[in-house]
């Protein structure tokens, strides 16, 4: 197959479309295994496969991804290792996520571009998402992480940190509880941009982005977790994209979902979409963020959102599976 020079594959990529992608959990840690750094490489490396696909047919990339699973594991060694080391803070925990699974996921990019003959770099970039001090969200934390404890192990805990939230959480155990404030800008868009606009494809917001606040002329990070499909969708709007595909382990949309009368909303526009929304289809804390993220960036200049199947990729991008958000 012929390629065409380097400087002319720069100029072809400036004027394609930027797709942010969002990949859901399921890209990295399937439901039922242990969270092995070997199956999370090879889960990783089947995702890649498709989008280097992608990127063969000449689009230009963002990588977005969650970290849920793993920066609970992160806790737990910090939890675990506090008598020898002391433990890093949770926006540090996100940071640490945010390299170890962009390597994995530059690492094994690069490798499935290379089987193409796909001259491109792969960056990662370690990214903050700037959330208001001020936000709801931080008298209420409502987002669970890290290990259950026993009632004892609750008590020991807040008596060396009074400042943690640990609660009940549904039945199994105490864990503790952060908050989720909404995004409001990422740091780094400007240096995305500059590579995606040259020829990199870029992994960034891990996680949501590690959380900061602004304290005069300097950030801070704080301790809370950011939805990442909603940094998806600030990242994809400050960075001019055309297409925000959100990518998770079902097959789009549904009304009434894991009802005999589900129905799949495959074609919709925001409006129709929010509509369900406010009637409360889509659960808080799986469908109803993605669902959310599609209609803010539509709403804020978007052309295109997508939620579908992580494994309908390709036909998702075609417009032939998932759920198709437009105007």
């Amino acid at each position: 197959m012929l390629h065409p020079p380097f400087e002319e594959t720069k100029r072809l990529l400036s004027r394609a479309p930027i797709t942010v992608l969002a990949l859901g959990g399921n890209a990295i840690l399937q439901r039922g295994q242990r969270g092995t750094f070997q199956e999370q490489y090879e889960n990783v490396r089947s995702t890649m496969a498709q989008i280097a696909a992608l990127l063969n047919d000449g689009f230009r990339v963002v990588i977005v991804h969650g970290n849920g699973p793993q920066i609970g594991a992160t806790v737990i060694r910090h939890e675990l290792g506090h008598a020898k080391v002391p433990p890093l803070p949770l926006h540090a925990c996100g940071a640490e996520t945010q390299g170890f699974l962009g390597y994995i996921i530059q690492q094994s990019l690069r490798d499935e571009l290379a089987k193409l003959e796909v001259k491109r770099s792969v960056a990662t970039i370690i990214t903050q998402v700037i959330v208001d001090q001020s936000d709801p969200a931080f008298k209420h934390p409502s987002k669970p992480i890290g290990p259950f404890y026993t009632k004892g192990q609750r008590e020991t805990l807040l008596r060396d940190r009074s400042d943690l939230v640990i609660e009940e959480d549904s039945g199994r155990g105490y864990r503790r509880f952060v908050p989720s404030p909404d995004p409001k800008a990422v740091v780094e868009d400007d240096a995305i941009r500059v590579l995606v606009d040259d020829e990199s494809v870029v992994i960034a917001c891990g996680g949501g982005g590690i959380p900061v606040i602004r304290q005069g002329t300097s950030l801070q990070g704080v301790e809370a977790v950011i939805d990442k499909d909603l940094a998806a969708e600030r990242l994809a709007t400050s960075i001019h994209a055309e297409s925000l595909v959100i990518l998770t382990d079902v097959e789009g949309v549904y009304l009434d979902y894991g009802k005999p009368n589900q129905r799949l909303l495959s074609k919709i526009s925001p409006s129709e979409l929010e509509t369900y929304a406010q009637k409360g289809y889509f659960a808080k804390g799986s469908m109803g963020p993605k669902v959310e993220a599609a209609i803010r960036f539509l709403r804020n200049g978007g052309k295109r959102a997508v939620i579908a199947n992580l494994g309908d990729l390709g036909k998702a991008i075609n417009g032939t599976a998932g759920t198709q958000i437009r105007n």
